[in-house]
């Protein structure tokens, strides 16, 4: 996820301070991974410096000055190219999951037993996230879908490797 481009749609409504933007992220976005303080104000200042914010204000606090944060006109035009921009697809050719069960094979290790562990971990997770997303609006319904369907073509991955360990070991110990 682009930090910057999501902090910069956030502006798009009003000026906010960096601690309504990091608790507008958190609201919608960081259910799982919160921003941290340092993160936003190290992305403004990156915005800031590259025109794509201004600060629009600067209120005294109890602590440091409190700085408001405004869109500009250039960073209206790189959210929307932003927004525009298909995502590439993640197509995990080379995933640590794959890396793990091809060195399991080569090192004599039983790689049938780390694909069923996996498959555990992956079932625990979609319970987790079936009851998260009963529980949840939704936007964490949409949310846990998209990790629900991914989880479900990991499995599915697990069981056709585990159909064809068997060969693959063969392949691999050439």
């Amino acid at each position: 996820m682009s930090i910057g481009h999501t902090l910069l749609g956030l502006l798009e409504s009003g000026p906010r301070h960096g601690y309504d933007l990091k608790r507008a992220f958190d609201e919608r976005f960081g259910h799982d991974r919160p921003l941290h303080y340092g993160q936003v104000y190290s992305t403004m200042s990156r915005l800031l410096k590259n025109g794509l914010v201004v600060v629009d204000g600067i209120e005294p606090g109890g602590g440091p000055e409190r700085k408001r944060y405004a869109i500009t006109d250039a960073g209206i035009t790189d959210v929307a190219q932003w927004l525009a921009t298909p995502e590439k697809p993640e197509p995990y050719l080379q995933s640590t999951l794959y890396t793990k069960v091809v060195l399991a094979l080569l090192t004599g290790r039983a790689a049938a037993e780390l694909l069923d562990t996996q498959r555990a971990e992956h079932l625990r997770l979609m319970r987790e996230l079936t009851r998260r997303k009963r529980d949840g609006d939704l936007a964490d319904q949409l949310i846990c879908d998209h990790a629900l369907f991914h989880l479900e073509a990991d499995l599915r991955w697990l069981e056709l490797t585990t159909a064809r360990l068997d060969a693959l070991a063969a392949e691999v110990r050439r």
